[in-house]
């Protein structure tokens, strides 16, 4: 069995990946790619926009049937990590349906969670904000959806901003935290976003990233390929109708940069205690960086 598994990936790989390991996967190549077709850089936003415009209604859909609802633990991994407390300033970029945010919020207003509850804390929760930043509108009006449906529509610690991750409308040093799932690897300059983070964040202010990453276990990584090059895209045709949006999903994530090289470019944008957690055999990981 293991033998044909191990057939069947090398055949997806010599069709699809021919130039994935290869020494310009770097960086400058990412920058320049819309999955594993090489594009001009001022052609990448429009053409991600164009991919989660097309998914945002199966967006949650979509992400329990790829990842059998363990994205939901990730992102719950994410937020413990994160540490929120009652009056911090956070921001989540390109969290448009509100995942991410909605967990931090209901982490902050648990009561069981803190110890003392007082008119303090009262107060604190009423001066928290979590902006939810997104470049696409339709992502954020499922958010904003879905924030209705919880009972969190008129929230004021909920904050709704259309925005590009590479050039940030929030002042310097205004955030305790920030944020990023399952969004950095479609951005055109990885760079940006993360010298963007940086300078936004307060001194002592955490930077945490979610993303599906690159396993190395070899038998799994066989069957990882086979699952998300014959499985994931034949769903998204399935469910949504779309199948060339969740083939370039599914490409984005081989082009992003493996687990140490995202870790040393984190550090190289100024971030020190730069670490990183591997999920499942590292089809996801958790880096984390803070701002001293």
């Amino acid at each position: 069995m293991a033998t044909l598994v191990r057939s069947v990936a090398r055949s997806l790989r010599r069709k699809n990946l021919s130039s994935m390991y290869s020494p310009a996967s770097t960086l400058q190549s990412h920058a320049t790619s819309f999955g594993f077709k090489d594009i001009a850089e001022e052609d990448k936003s429009k053409m991600v926009g164009n991919v989660f415009t097309s998914v945002a209604s199966n967006y949650d859909l979509m992400n329990d049937l790829m990842s059998g609802g363990l994205h939901r633990l990730w992102k719950d991994r994410l937020v413990s990590k994160l540490n929120p407390f009652p009056g911090m300033k956070h921001l989540d970029v390109a969290g448009g349906t509100g995942d991410v945010a909605f967990r931090i919020l209901e982490n902050i207003k648990n009561v069981k969670r803190r110890a003392i509850q007082d008119a303090l804390d009262d107060d604190l929760i009423e001066d928290t904000r979590i902006y939810v930043c997104d470049i696409n509108p339709n992502m954020l009006g499922v958010g904003k959806k879905r924030a209705e449906e919880r009972g969190f529509g008129r929230d004021k610690s909920l904050v709704w901003v259309e925005g590009d991750a590479e050039a940030l409308s929030f002042e310097d040093n205004s955030m305790d935290g920030y944020t990023i799932a399952f969004g950095i690897r479609n951005v055109t300059h990885i760079e940006k976003v993360l010298a963007e983070a940086y300078r936004v964040l307060k001194k002592g202010g955490r930077f945490l990233c979610l993303e599906l990453s690159h396993v190395d276990i070899p038998v799994y990584k066989d069957l990882y390929d086979v699952y998300s090059f014959s499985v994931i895209p034949a769903v998204g045709e399935l469910v949504t109708g779309d199948r060339e949006s969740y083939q370039y999903l599914v490409e984005s994530v081989r082009r992003f940069p493996p687990q140490e090289q995202f870790a040393k470019m984190i550090g190289e944008a100024g971030f020190q205690k730069v670490e990183y957690e591997n999920l499942v055999g590292g089809v996801v990981a958790i880096h984390s960086g803070l701002k001293f």
